[in-house]
């Protein structure tokens, strides 16, 4: 794979996330495999809205000095890697849609055209304790796709993991995910002040 392709890929989807608020300063994950056993992901300093080569880091599959340097989400996104062959692009947002109404539902039912045909039902992960969800993120996010068969990962109070291996439909769903969500939360919104005038 061409990695300056590869960086420049990351970087224009980092910029575009992190206008939309599905990254923030610091917060969030963006990832490519690069070879069979090699990754590039965003540094744990890397600041979204400016990532450069200086901002990337590549990781080989066993763990080295360089995963020191790695964003906190590293090992789930080897985990996810190592487990789904279809993954080429990944990456750990928490768009505001989706993620506030992910708190009060167990289920995405889009109403909208787009949101059903290219995503239908979407279910809530519920991470339960968040004192060691960290030590079991990796191995439950990659059981998680495995057995369910889908490219988005919604977890309740966290945020969304998405792979895919086309960045740009990657992009896509995560967009549509969000539009999806909003219009839940506006339509609720609107069910509820009719309600209560």
């Amino acid at each position: 794979m061409n990695k300056k392709l590869i960086q420049k890929q990351l970087q224009s989807l980092s910029l575009s996330f992190f206008r939309k608020d599905f990254f923030g300063i610091y917060h969030g994950s963006i990832s490519a495999k690069t070879e069979n056993s090699r990754f590039m992901i965003n540094k744990a300093d890397a600041v979204f809205d400016a990532i450069d080569e200086n901002a990337l880091i590549e990781l080989y599959f066993q763990k080295d000095y360089r995963w020191n340097q790695a964003s906190i989400d590293a090992k789930i996104h080897h985990r996810i890697y190592a487990t789904m062959s279809d993954a080429k692009f990944i990456t750990f947002t928490m768009p505001p849609f989706v993620s506030s109404y992910a708190l009060r539902h167990n289920i995405i039912t889009p109403k909208d055209y787009f949101g059903y045909k290219e995503l239908g039902n979407i279910e809530i992960y519920d991470p339960k304790n968040f004192d060691n969800w960290y030590e079991r993120a990796d191995s439950e996010i990659a059981k998680y796709f495995a057995a369910h068969k889908t490219h988005i990962m919604v977890i309740r109070g966290y945020g969304v993991f998405a792979f895919n291996r086309d960045i740009a439909e990657m992009a896509k769903e995560l967009a549509i995910l969000e539009k999806s969500c909003k219009l839940l939360m506006l339509e609720d919104t609107t069910h509820e002040s009719y309600f209560t005038e």
